[in-house]
């Protein structure tokens, strides 16, 4: 392909996804294959002939597209946001057009650099502690990371290594491979799955801590966790907390957990991946308290802040407890640049080595929606949870297990866990809205998300009347069969009754 051909490909592929954007809400948001569908549809080997792009973008719209589900759709309302946006994409596209790998500085200056600038930048607008920023005279900053995994795992991580290290220092009469042997991470048992996994990929087992009834995570939790294993010969390391748990998006309690570690020396890791970004907003102030006492924290541009997937903000208090830990230096690598500025050379910042430029759709993100434009969308929908709430609220045959948090309803059909998993299964048979279940404490729940990347009030309706539809319908077949002549039900009810009437009878008798 020359750049002549490229440029009409390029230019059909950008109106292929403007149309695909716009009229979304043609598409039902599920897919309706099988698995196997794509591997019986294309050939077994690769073409070995080169063949025209108008026939690999016909096939996009062929064979790829009925495969999609789609999460840019407005009836997207399983799991969190998974955000996009115009510039970003445009960004992604000029990152993949330069094709930097940005491991050190001498590999693309512009490449750290802009990162150093759009993480101070996202750090001043979420209104954290000013010691995450690089422009401050401590040793903190900001990297971006690939996911919220990434960035827990790279806390995990590091936090183990300086704890191995302060051990072998005072206690010098034991083993590495000992103190290795003793090492024990805590987190609530309301947090990701990513939180368990950074364990085993750590080798560091992490006990998630009951969580209160409020799906809460406090500092006496953890308090006395620590006493146990500290008695038990075991080494506390770190703690990671969430702001935004992934079933309810209930926030732990950051000033008494903080206030904890800080007592036992616990690095404390805060995974607000999904709400991090009701920082910016005034009316939710109470989610940054404590934040001035935590080792680190994360946030997912690619969740709230309309930068497409993968773009995790990470911010370290002392990024050189992190460098420090990853440091691998090889001739290859080495610039006579290192080490005379503040710019930091990244590649000691993440588990990979190489970078891809994801700080580029951040920056032209951040320049054509401007704070105001951030702060607006994350209110918008704010807003269309609020109208979902009253929505359920208003049926008295639905209830709500917690409270609304952002964009985020968890509610549930009364009565028994059978009712929630059929009204799902109707709901996902028809493909016209997408949700999950989640379960706490016996109680399986539905959550309702606002997501898509411009869901309005008509779509809060629209999927409102799918629910509440499917309800009545499922109310009505429960009727039906619970009424229908010779039904198993009625006949072995019926014959339980004959039985205890007789034994009476009996019994009487006697």
């Amino acid at each position: 392909m020359d750049a002549k051909e490229f440029r009409e490909f390029g230019k059909a592929a950008v109106d292929f996804v403007a149309d695909y954007l716009e009229n979304i809400r043609d598409d039902e948001v599920l897919p309706s294959v099988e698995p196997g569908y794509l591997v019986n549809l294309l050939p077994s080997e690769m073409p070995e002939k080169p063949e025209s792009w108008k026939e690999v973008l016909g096939d996009i719209n062929r064979v790829i597209k009925p495969g999609i589900t789609h999460w840019q759709s407005p009836n997207m309302h399983a799991y969190y946001p998974t955000a996009t946006s115009y510039p970003s994409i445009v960004g992604e596209m000029l990152a993949s057009g330069f094709g930097i790998i940005g491991f050190s500085w001498i590999c693309s200056p512009a490449c750290t650099e802009l990162e150093v600038v759009v993480m101070d930048w996202l750090a001043k607008f979420l209104n954290l502690p000013e010691h995450f920023q690089h422009a401050s005279e401590g040793p903190g900053g900001g990297v971006i990371q690939g996911s919220a995994s990434e960035a827990v795992l790279v806390a995990v991580l590091a936090a183990r290594e300086q704890a191995v290290v302060s051990y072998k220092e005072s206690h010098p009469e034991m083993s590495e491979s000992e103190i290795r042997g003793r090492l024990v991470a805590y987190s609530s048992d309301q947090s990701n799955s990513c939180i368990e996994k950074s364990g085993v990929l750590a080798a560091m087992p992490i006990r998630l801590l009951p969580a209160g009834e409020d799906f809460v995570l406090r500092g006496e939790t953890l308090k006395q966790a620590i006493i146990e294993d500290k008695a038990a010969g075991r080494i506390p390391v770190i703690c990671i907390a969430t702001l935004g748990t992934t079933g309810t998006c209930a926030y732990d309690d950051i000033e008494t957990l903080s206030a904890v570690c800080e007592e036992f020396k616990v690095w404390l890791h805060v995974d607000a991946a999904y709400a991090g970004g009701a920082f910016a907003l005034e009316e939710c102030s109470d989610l940054r308290k404590g934040l001035d006492r935590v080792d680190s924290l994360n946030f997912n541009l690619h969740k709230f802040m309309l930068v497409n997937f993968d773009c995790s903000a990470m911010w370290l208090r002392d990024a050189n407890k992190v460098a420090d830990s990853f440091n691998v230096d090889r001739i290859y690598l080495k610039h006579k640049h290192e080490g005379q500025s503040q710019i930091p050379d990244f590649r000691h910042w993440q588990i990979p080595l190489g970078r891809r430029f994801r700080a580029l759709k951040v920056w032209i993100t951040f320049r054509t929606l401007g704070a105001e434009g951030l702060r607006n969308h994350m209110r918008k929908h704010i807003d269309l949870a609020k109208q979902f709430e009253q929505l359920v609220i208003a049926d008295s045959r639905f209830e709500m297990v917690a409270p609304r948090a952002l964009g985020l309803v968890c509610f549930r059909p009364k009565g028994a866990n059978e009712i929630t998993t059929q009204l799902l299964q109707r709901l996902m048979d028809r493909k016209k809205i997408y949700m999950v279940k989640a379960e706490h404490a016996g109680r399986q729940f539905l959550r309702f998300v606002v997501c898509g990347m411009d869901s309005n009030e008509s779509d809060i309706d629209f999927a409102w009347s799918e629910i509440e539809s499917q309800l009545t319908d499922l109310q009505k077949d429960q009727s039906l069969v619970a009424r229908k002549p010779g039904n198993m039900a009625d006949l072995t009810e019926h014959f339980q009754i004959h039985l205890t009437n007789e034994n009476s009878t009996q019994e009487k008798s006697q």
